[in-house]
């Protein structure tokens, strides 16, 4: 029964790599058509077309083409729903250069793949303690929830990292403003002088700004970009400033003064919780090495004396 098991999974594995195989090379041939066509036209029309070089590098040649045609291939199949999902978290995380949503989705299920082939050579093993069989959706499942909770973690590090480097920005901003500086000018010095998330998103908001668009609807895009709940107050602020007229120093020097408060309560808030994190790893690893170094000897010590050879209870 378990050999019938094991030879259907490697069936159905080999029928899916065919499978994949052969809409990978459809995916690949829709995409080259095109570009026949347009070549075929431009040179009709008298056009020298240049010739895609074949002596380059692997990568170039084979792996990036197949890379393309399998991320539009999952861009077919895949629910809107879910790439809208998966590109939202890749923007959060700073919208990573080398990673799509078609990336990614792709490499969860080749990592679920990975996982399931794994059981399988763990479950074929004639070990009686081993799981067997349930090895192949355990590690599948783990194999598939791996990416996700790497770029999970990647967005909670960066919103981290912008929460606690606002506060000291908006110092930096302040003081520019307070100097003399327009605000933008400001925005532009803090981008130089600050490092790490925040800093490279005021300078998307620039670019932004230079690009025509205005400074309000560039800080919500700022905001959309990041999902900081004290980042969203400042924004908040700012534009409502920009409306009304409000001075802006007068805005900065309040919104530093609230997010350093915030910052303040924000620690000691996670320093009150640190007792009660340790609670459990104290009852179940500390305690019970502290009972066996200080009550063992004495434990020791009275099963000498009352069963011992010259015991009490065995004269």
């Amino acid at each position: 029964m378990r050999d019938s098991v094991y030879l259907i999974v490697a069936t159905l594995g080999a029928f899916l790599s065919v499978m994949s195989f052969a809409a990978l090379w459809v995916a690949m041939g829709r995409n080259h058509r095109p570009i026949e066509v347009l070549q075929a036209q431009l040179q009709s029309a008298g056009v020298e077309v240049p010739r895609a070089r074949t002596d380059g590098p692997f990568r170039a040649r084979i792996l990036s083409p197949a890379v393309g045609a399998v991320s539009d291939l999952v861009r077919r199949v895949t629910p809107v729903g879910w790439l809208e999902k998966t590109e939202r978290k890749l923007v959060l995380a700073g919208s990573p250069p080398t990673w799509t949503a078609e990336r990614l989705i792709l490499t969860k299920f080749m990592a679920a793949a990975g996982g399931v082939f794994l059981g399988y050579l763990l479950g074929a093993r004639d070990d009686p303690h081993m799981l067997g069989v349930f090895w192949m959706p355990i590690l599948g499942l783990i194999g598939y929830l791996v990416p996700g909770v790497m770029l999970t973690s990647a967005v909670t590090a960066r919103q981290e990292s912008i929460r606690r480097s606002l506060p000291d920005t908006i110092d930096l901003l302040t003081i520019s403003v307070e100097a003399g500086l327009a605000f933008d000018a400001a925005l532009l010095h803090v981008r130089r002088t600050m490092k790490g998330p925040f800093s490279e998103e005021i300078g998307r908001m620039l670019h932004e700004i230079q690009l025509g668009v205005s400074r309000s609807d560039a800080f919500r895009h700022l905001s959309a970009r990041t999902e900081v709940e004290e980042l969203k107050g400042f924004i908040l602020s700012m534009i409502q400033a920009d409306v009304f007229g409000v001075s802006i120093a007068s805005v900065l020097r309040a919104q530093s003064h609230e997010l350093r408060t915030k910052r303040r309560q924000h620690a000691e808030e996670r320093a009150m919780k640190i007792p009660v994190k340790l609670l459990f790893p104290m009852i179940c690893c500390i305690l019970p090495a502290l009972l066996v170094v200080i009550m063992g000897p004495g434990a020791i010590k009275i099963s000498e004396t009352l069963f011992g050879d010259s015991g009490l209870l065995t004269r």
